[in-house]
């Protein structure tokens, strides 16, 4: 009897046969011809999705790795962090524990930032980078990324470093032509894989960032990245399985088309904003800002949300989540991102309909 309980909250999300196949091929030495070939192969594709002609990285290690990583390698004496939920406010904690000198950008949780806010910080000429999430998971707010990035560029001396965990491969991210510095994301949200593997690129001038910044590490160190990736390699040992199961995952996106790709999160989020204006809930995140890859559902209603995700969960087998941090219980929050299609979300969508119903 099939037990799983499918996975509708926002990561880790639900990862396809086809793709737990591959993770389970076995391993190559990870200094052999072999591994180089396989290295070499994902970066036409990877290129491609992120918008780049630099080289794209790969990481064993959460997202927050390389977050961590970024603000160690570029961040000479100050970093603004624009926070407007539990991810992006963490920031802040993280460049501190680091050692840096770091300031807040400070909107209430469920509001964006806004490239007039950033400007406004970099004119005092204190910092020299910002770092921004650009899907702000846990309150389902979609950062306007090209205003924001469009704001950094009016001060040459500052780096851009962005999180597009739950955006990546949902929607476009023209990393070269917005000029961000670094941009990372990871394997268990939007790009429906095994948590665990983390993706990135940086600009020509990041790396010359990191040659003048002291106490970088080794093992997030940029310029060991790029030593290494020029040869088709990692500084150290991969997770062999995840890449396997990313280069499954990419031929899957070259089948669909990334625009398909695209379009089909798109569709997908439309049909659940249609669904929270029927069932009469709210939006936590405002018209116009929201994301397309998972959403923030207001409890406007006053339900039980636990009772709620307990009901699914029992009668369904579907696991959404109740609200993350301060918002559990006052929010909800279900996912669109990954694999999932109009018919599968449909699914989803009725089965919540007949938990709100009895």
């Amino acid at each position: 009897m099939d037990t799983h309980t499918k996975l509708f909250i926002p990561g880790p999300v639900e990862v396809s046969a086809k793709t737990l196949a591959a993770f389970a091929r076995p391993v190559i030495g990870h200094r052999g011809s072999d591994f180089v070939k396989l290295y070499e192969s994902l970066q036409g594709p990877l290129r491609d999705l992120f918008q780049t002609k630099q080289m794209v990285m790969l990481s064993t290690s959460s997202a927050w790795g390389i977050m961590e990583g970024a603000i160690r390698n570029l961040v000479r004496e100050r970093v603004l962090c624009c926070m407007c939920g539990a991810f992006s406010d963490k920031w802040l904690d993280v460049a501190q524990r680091c050692g840096k000198q770091a300031e807040a950008l400070q909107v209430p949780w469920g509001q964006p930032i806004t490239g007039a806010a950033v400007a406004e910080k970099l004119a005092t000429g204190k910092f020299d980078a910002v770092t921004l999430i650009h899907n702000e998971t846990s309150t389902g707010v979609l950062n306007p990324l090209a205003e924001i990035a469009a704001a950094v560029r009016q001060f040459p001396n500052v780096v851009l470093i962005v999180d597009s965990v739950s955006s990546f491969s949902a929607v476009p991210i023209a990393t070269d032509e917005l000029g961000i510095d670094l941009l990372l994301t990871g394997s268990q949200k939007a790009l429906a894989l095994p948590p665990g593997l983390s993706l990135f690129t940086c600009s020509d001038r990041a790396f010359e960032r990191a040659k003048s910044v002291e106490g970088r590490g080794y093992y997030f160190d940029l310029l060991e990245f790029k030593k290494n990736a020029e040869a088709n390699m990692t500084p150290s040992t991969p997770s062999v399985s995840h890449i396997y199961a990313l280069q499954s995952k990419l031929e899957d996106i070259a089948a669909e088309g990334i625009a398909a790709r695209h379009a089909r999160h798109e569709a997908t989020n439309t049909l659940v904003h249609d669904w929270v204006r029927r069932q009469g809930f709210d939006f936590f995140a405002p018209e116009g800002f929201r994301s397309k890859s998972l959403t923030c559902v207001a409890n406007s209603r006053g339900i039980d949300v636990a009772d709620l995700v307990s009901k699914l969960k029992k009668r369904h087998r579907l696991a959404i989540d109740g609200g993350y941090g301060q918002l559990k219980g006052k929010t909800f929050r279900l996912s669109n991102m990954g694999d999932e299609t109009v018919e599968t979300v449909g699914h989803l969508l009725a089965c919540l309909d007949d938990c709100l119903a009895t």
